[in-house]
């Protein structure tokens, strides 16, 4: 029989609602949010847009929807979207952009996927009738696969003032821009001035059950609503999982510096056992990607005999491992993992 997962330390989404975010979903005020009469939809959509900088916001059920709906928006069939080739709008949604908005991504290789607006100018397309049109800009807050990276501000804005004087636009996935604005010090609006569009996660280090909240100007989000509906976005009394998010924006927001602060305990604990190299060498937020090239077993070896101990990782490729902290793994948590995964890498 299979043990039961005691410490998942796969992703962020792992998390699950405390009993008393659950008592603030049970007691929520709803009503029909895809006519505008939620109050705690409204709420939420209200305190998102402020913390944001934008005009409007607007709660729907994933981040992924999110980042479609920007593309739908700024995009036409035939554009190109401008992004790191690490970034998830590229690899992990199934090519959204592709199949829905007809769109087409210029992906930039990068390491901590963090690209500058040199880059940026040279990879925007001379008007040709031949040639895709450079439209959008998408950055990543911060860079899963870049390690956790945090995007600097000065580099943000640089990279928005070329997309700008192209007359293109930029969005941001914000999925982990709560993470970012903590690790900085500075408030989420302040990564946020140059951007035509952009979206955290609930359900990420938050601890929501499900959710997101898009925001932009009134503008943008009137066409967004459109393709709120026709994607199948209408939640109805959607106060219940809405009060959710205003409870962890009001809790588990300022502690998210205790999951930078495991996942560098973790790191520390690990890099150099039995071979593993950590990435990135300084850890910025919640992951750590581990390299197990140089151990002398595979990352499908080392996850199943984790497994066995009530311990999940995630596996990235046959070398290559991630961890992720959230609210529900304590740094006690944290060591008892480290010291099983160096146990297992240095057994010969």
């Amino acid at each position: 029989m299979t043990r039961p997962i005691e410490i998942d330390l796969v992703s962020d989404t792992a998390t699950k609602p405390s009993p008393a975010m659950l008592a603030a979903m049970v007691n929520a005020r709803v009503g029909d949010e895809q006519r505008d009469e939620d109050p705690t939809v409204l709420e939420l959509n209200a305190r998102v847009a402020d913390l944001l900088g934008m005009e409007s916001a607007l709660f729907l059920p994933s981040g992924t929807m999110c980042n479609q709906i920007a593309f739908l928006v700024h995009c036409r069939p035939g554009d190109e979207i401008i992004t790191a080739a690490n970034a998830h709008v590229f690899g992990s949604e199934g090519a959204g952009a592709s199949a829905l908005a007809g769109a087409q991504f210029r992906p930039l290789p990068t390491a901590n996927g963090v690209f500058q607006a040199s880059e940026v100018e040279a990879a925007i397309r001379m008007p040709r009738h031949r040639s895709p049109r450079s439209r959008l800009v998408s950055v990543e807050q911060t860079a899963n696969r870049g390690g956790g990276s945090v995007w600097p501000i000065a580099t943000l804005d640089e990279v928005a003032a070329v997309t700008h004087a192209h007359g293109l636009a930029m969005h941001m996935d914000g999925a982990r821009l709560p993470n970012a604005a903590i690790a900085s010090g500075t408030p989420m609006s302040a990564h946020t001035g140059g951007l035509d569009s952009v979206w955290i996660d609930l359900s990420k280090g938050l601890g929501c059950p499900v959710g997101a909240v898009l925001a932009g100007s009134g503008g943008f989000m009137e066409e967004a609503l459109f393709w709120k509906h026709r994607l199948g976005g209408a939640m109805r009394q959607a106060g219940f999982i809405a009060a959710a998010g205003l409870y962890a924006l009001e809790h588990n927001y300022q502690r998210l510096a205790e999951d930078h602060e495991n996942a560098r305990l973790f790191a520390g604990m690990v890099h150099g056992a039995g071979g593993v190299e950590v990435f990135p060498a300084e850890v910025a937020t919640n992951i750590v990607f581990l390299d197990l090239s140089h151990c002398a077993l595979d990352t499908s070896i080392a996850a199943a005999r984790l497994r066995e101990q009530g311990i999940r990782f995630g596996v990235e490729s046959a070398t290559r491992m991630r961890v992720v902290t959230h609210l529900d793994v304590s740094a006690g948590q944290v060591r008892r993992a480290a010291e099983a995964f160096i146990r297992i890498v240095e057994t010969r």
